[in-house]
């Protein structure tokens, strides 16, 4: 499972069983970091996600800022209440890779603030299974 946090939104995107490709799951509407950790929970549980991916968001020069501790405490929430492993992945410019993909499969500007944080989170999703694979 590939998430892009955000305090608004939180998008999701799942891969296939044989972690091959990620497709863009859904957009989370966040209510409060318990709720959004349960509703998290229930979709690990439901799917048998084994570990779910952060797209970390570092500033350009690499350093952490407030997004990205947020982003760090709600994954370390997220694990301490279940049994999933949680990584990270840099998610920099990964909303504007989104934003183009959908720019060029003529998606209208509302159709696309609807979908670009669940796009993010398969690009996300989808680097870090690239990653992986060549480690093994």
């Amino acid at each position: 499972m590939g998430i892009d946090y955000g305090e608004k939104r939180i998008g999701i995107a799942m891969t296939d069983l044989m972690q091959v490709i990620s497709s863009p799951f859904q957009v989370y509407q966040s209510v409060s970091p318990d709720k959004d950790i349960e509703y998290i929970s229930e979709l690990i549980k439901d799917y048998s996600v084994e570990t779910v991916v952060f797209g970390m968001p570092y500033n350009m020069d690499g350093t952490e800022g407030a997004r990205a501790i947020a982003t760090r405490k709600f994954a370390e929430l997220l694990e301490s209440r279940t049994n999933v492993k949680v990584d990270f992945e840099d998610e920099r410019l990964t909303s504007v890779e989104a934003e183009e993909i959908l720019l060029s499969a003529n998606v209208r500007r509302q159709k696309r603030k609807q979908l670009i944080d669940k796009v993010s989170a398969s690009i996300i999703l989808d680097a870090y299974i690239n990653r992986n694979k060549t480690r093994s």
